[in-house]
């Protein structure tokens, strides 16, 4: 996994309240576990479970669903969010698990592996979280009925669907080159919003109250000039014989200067106007009639970026790990790094569940933009070598170490491919529920009464 590739938001159909829907899945980002293994490794089955639903080969129990439930209103209660009525609190849990075990069934279909090692790293976190050592909870496990192979199997399942979600999700997603084209332009736009400007005028002026035939004469003046401007004469002598404004005799050039201190008509008038260049119609304004030339405008490239170089260390929320404990742990981690006991790259190779373990967290250099908005932001605000407290993201929860920034200037090419990721980050949310929507629409789905 890389921290610019979110992992997918928990599956849900589009008709489900936002709120409601994340503080259910708030443990469901992954496949759900089995109806026992799911619940906290410590704790034992419950009696009088039953099967809910049947979706494709696998079963939703009873029990699954409370212990949705349980989760949303804990969280709900630490938040301070309201939930909706128990039955469609209940319906959301249910429907929640079921796009889950569609999810699971397709992803094993596709052929997905995982390796060990990601496994071992899983179920050490989890031993952590509970304050075992990973052979105490296999034991533990062992004690309460939980089947340990079933239980890596299940952590198996968790680490394929996100995978999967995250293909095909983004599979779906069409950027065309014109997206790009308009997207640069509003970044360019947004990016010198207030460049400085020099531009030029030549105004006519109309007396105020001015009769049609004034208004007529007032504008042919104005047409005219205009007219002389573009069609090669030098706009400093034209502007000196008929503008009529404090500048005239500096060929109507007003000065450099921010666009924020030029009157808005000039600034919307001039727009997408290179140095040099002519607007190509007469600017009216409550003075009279303004021919407006730029003679310079000094823009900051857009290619211009700064890049960073940060590593992290990811803990993947799930069933067995929320994002409140997973914080508790990464702070612990920051704090044992700052006091010199163990070294970040130790801390991210033993616990960090990403393919950046093995290399300390190390990420690489950035683009802004690459990573996703909660990662990014974080990383932003720190200083060189700087450490953040812990930040909830798609992902998990994550850890980061600014190591390098450099200033530097993209490529035509790189910069499209820039704006591309954007874009695609910004339409994910959308093309995720139509995703999961397909998915469910092409599962088996039986629904069960509850047992006399």
């Amino acid at each position: 996994m890389n921290a610019s590739r979110p992992t997918p938001k928990s599956s849900a159909r589009p008709a489900l309240r936002p709120l409601a829907l994340a503080l259910l899945l708030v443990a469901g980002q992954a496949a759900s576990l089995s109806a026992t293994a799911q619940s906290s490794p410590l704790r034992g089955p419950r009696n009088a479970d039953w099967i809910a639903a049947v979706v494709n080969q696998e079963s939703v129990t009873a029990g699954e669903v409370e212990r949705r439930i349980e989760r949303a209103r804990i969280e709900a209660q630490r938040t301070g969010q309201a939930l909706p009525a128990d039955a469609e609190l209940r319906q959301l849990a249910l429907d929640a698990l079921i796009d889950e075990r569609a999810m699971i069934t397709t992803a094993r279909e596709s052929g997905m592996r995982v390796d060990e090692g990601e496994i071992d790293r899983a179920v050490q976190n989890i031993a952590l979280q509970n304050q075992l050592t990973p052979e105490v909870l296999r034991q533990r496990l062992a004690a309460e009925g939980i089947d340990y192979g079933r239980f890596r199997a299940n952590l198996r399942d968790q680490i394929m669907i996100e995978r999967l979600r995250e293909r095909e999700v983004y599979q779906r997603i069409r950027v065309s080159d014109d997206d790009i084209d308009k997207h640069l332009d509003e970044q360019r736009r947004a990016l010198n919003a207030d460049a400085e400007t020099n531009i030029a005028q030549i105004l006519v002026t109309v007396p105020e109250g001015a009769s049609p035939d004034v208004l007529a004469q007032r504008r042919a003046r104005a047409e005219g000039a205009l007219a002389r401007v573009r069609g090669g004469e030098d706009f400093g002598k034209v502007a000196q014989e008929l503008s009529e404004d404090g500048n005239r005799e500096r060929g109507g050039v007003i000065g450099l200067r921010p666009a924020s201190r030029l009157p808005d008509l000039f600034v919307e008038h001039t727009r997408g106007l290179k140095n040099g260049e002519i607007a190509p119609t007469l600017a009216r304004s409550g003075a009279g009639f303004h021919v407006l030339r730029v003679i310079e405008r000094k823009e900051t490239p857009l290619g211009q970026i700064t890049q960073t170089r940060a590593r992290h260390v990811l803990l993947r929320t799930s069933a067995q790990l929320n994002a409140q404990t997973a914080s508790r742990r990464l702070a612990e981690y920051k704090r044992q790094i700052e006091s010199g006991s163990v070294t970040f790259e130790d801390i991210a190779r033993q616990f960090s569940e990403d393919g950046s373990a093995a290399g300390g967290g190390d990420l690489g250099w950035s683009s802004p933009g690459q990573m996703v908005p909660e990662f990014e932001t974080a990383m932003n605000a720190l200083a060189l070598n700087g450490m953040s407290d812990p930040v909830v993201s798609r992902f998990g929860v994550h850890l980061i170490q600014v190591l390098e920034r450099r200033t530097t200037t993209l490529e035509p090419k790189q910069l499209r491919e820039q704006a591309r990721n954007v874009l695609r980050e910004q339409r994910f949310e959308q093309a995720y529920l139509d995703w999961a929507k397909e998915l469910r629409s092409r599962a088996y789905v039986e629904l069960r009464e509850p047992p006399l």
